[in-house]
């Protein structure tokens, strides 16, 4: 019996395991970079802390992991002759449609925040948070649908 988060049995599809590893990447990318800023706290408040170095450099590893893994997995479905399909990108649309209303979120809480002359610390972390909730959320919707099918 398959459950949720087994990838390791049977042929998965390469989008399917493109989109655990995106998933884990933003989650980890973004774990780092919290643990990053909150060390650098020492007695200030959070939206003084100096952040900009760490957000780049987290999401540009992040970007370089996704295309990393992207390339991996392409490379290992041409091996296993588990090429993507109608299907896959049908699921690939949907799960970045879901994603995307995170996205949209974070850009008008952004601009409430500029409108209301917030720290640029609270209005970077919001579209940052926003950036990995939208990749997560749009993952977790391609896998929900690769075990479940489309709604």
């Amino acid at each position: 019996m398959s459950g949720f988060f087994d990838i390791g049995s049977g042929t998965v599809a390469f989008e399917e395991k493109r989109a655990w590893a995106l998933a884990v990447i933003a989650l980890v990318g973004y774990a780092a970079y919290a643990v990053v800023v909150v060390s650098r706290i020492g007695g200030r408040p959070l939206a003084d802390v100096p952040y900009v170095g760490a957000m780049l450099w987290t999401m540009g590893l992040g970007i370089v992991a996704g295309i990393v893994s992207g390339i991996w997995f392409g490379i290992a479905a041409r091996h296993d002759g588990l090429q993507s399909d109608e299907r896959d990108q049908e699921i690939g649309r949907f799960g970045d449609h879901v994603g995307q209303s995170f996205v949209v979120i974070g850009g008008v809480t952004a601009m409430v925040l500029a409108m209301l002359e917030v720290p640029h610390f609270w209005i970077a972390n919001v579209l940052y948070l926003c950036f990995v909730l939208s990749a997560v959320l749009g993952s977790f919707a391609k896998l929900a649908v690769y075990r479940r099918g489309m709604p």
